[in-house]
């Protein structure tokens, strides 16, 4: 009997990722990134897609990229929160990052409406994507916790995009804890008065690894705030460039955004860059920006070496609070195994014990799958 060889997968370059709406020097290399991704496979059949009024839903990571995932993706998931009510159970996006997996998500969130969206990636070996896509119409609530983790031999896309109306509140939770290529675009359009957005970004890259993220705001509404709070820590070889956008546009008064990063370095060959921006088009907002980039002092390393700690493991305790964090957000159980089996991988069993003995998890293991969601 012949051997059956199977067809090596083909892959296409996608340009233009997580570019930023102002630009700055191509000398510095900070203005896009590129990914190599399989190519999408033409079945013949129309799969189901999200309605229409969704593709108006900037996420940050460039229409290419769209294009790429909704190609790949072909058929796509939707979720409407109905007017007045709290859904209970969040929604999931559980992406396998251990092969090939691509998400497509879009949630509608009514007038009044309340709910707790998860992006969940773990796995490693493979490359996946995931694009969210969210509405939140006039006085709805969206909690939103991102925890990708995907092993160091994994190249993974992430977009999300959201529309909030007049009083809407947005708290978004994003944790980038892995992966050899991790791309991440989040996009908001701040539409009507008096809506809010409120993220907080905390990111680990060690050895070689690659963090590419691209925040964007557009606050169009009166009065509409936005908080961008990003903290993380690069080791050995890491690369990391963070794009931050807020964008004040024309009508848009008493509009304030900031935006803030905090960058722990661990390792001499670090390479990180950093993009703080505001546009302004408006006499009567207020936006703040700025970033804080440095290592442990030596008075600090001093005085926790003094005590029996290693360079390494000071800075493994700086790693360790970013996965405590992660997991304690976790608000259901594909994301709490996501950050436990992550920490498992860089910092060692025993360290991923802690975390979920801090869970209430049995000592015995570090499965978040025994905790009730």
């Amino acid at each position: 009997m012949a051997e059956t060889i199977a067809e090596a997968p083909s892959y296409t370059a996608v340009e233009h990722v997580n570019q930023p709406p102002a630009q700055t020097w191509n000398y510095l290399r900070v203005n896009e990134c590129s990914l190599r991704l399989p190519s999408p496979v033409r079945k013949g059949e129309v799969l189901a897609r999200l309605p229409r009024i969704f593709s108006q839903v900037e996420c940050g990571i460039g229409d290419e990229a769209v294009s790429w995932v909704e190609s790949v993706a072909g058929d796509a998931r939707y979720v409407e929160v109905p007017q007045g009510t709290r859904r209970a159970e969040p929604v999931v996006v559980d992406v396998d990052a251990s092969g090939f997996a691509v998400e497509d998500t879009g949630v509608m969130l009514r007038e009044g409406s309340e709910a707790t969206v998860v992006v969940s990636v773990r796995g490693q070996g493979g490359h996946s994507a995931s694009l969210l896509r969210v509405i939140a119409e006039a006085g709805s609530r969206l909690h939103l916790v991102e925890v990708v983790a995907p092993g160091s031999r994994s190249t993974h896309l992430e977009g999300v995009g959201i529309e909030a109306a007049e009083d809407a509140r947005i708290e978004a939770r994003q944790y980038a804890l892995g992966g050899k290529s991790l791309a991440m675009g989040f996009a908001t359009k701040l539409g009507g008065t008096s809506s809010h957005l409120q993220l907080d970004c905390r990111y680990v890259v060690r050895d070689a690894d690659e963090l590419d993220v691209n925040h964007v705001v557009h606050q169009l509404g009166r009065n509409s705030r936005s908080d961008i709070v990003t903290s993380g820590f690069l080791g050995e070889r890491a690369h990391k460039a963070m794009r931050e956008t807020i964008d004040l546009t024309h009508g848009a008064k008493g509009a304030r955004g900031n935006e803030t990063e905090t960058v722990l370095m661990g390792g001499d060959e670090v390479v990180n860059k950093t993009l703080p921006v505001i546009l302004c088009d408006e006499d009567d907002v207020q936006g703040n920006h700025g970033a804080s980039i440095g290592s442990v002092s030596a008075e600090q390393l001093g005085y926790l070496t003094d005590r029996g700690l290693s360079e390494e493991e000071v800075n493994d305790l700086f790693v360790r609070a970013i996965f405590d964090d992660a997991a304690i957000h976790a608000p259901e159980a594909s994301s709490r195994e996501a950050a436990l089996a992550r920490a498992e991988q860089l910092l060692g069993p025993e360290a991923a014990r802690d975390v979920a003995e801090g869970l209430g998890l049995s000592p015995a293991t570090t499965d978040a799958r025994e905790v009730s969601a």
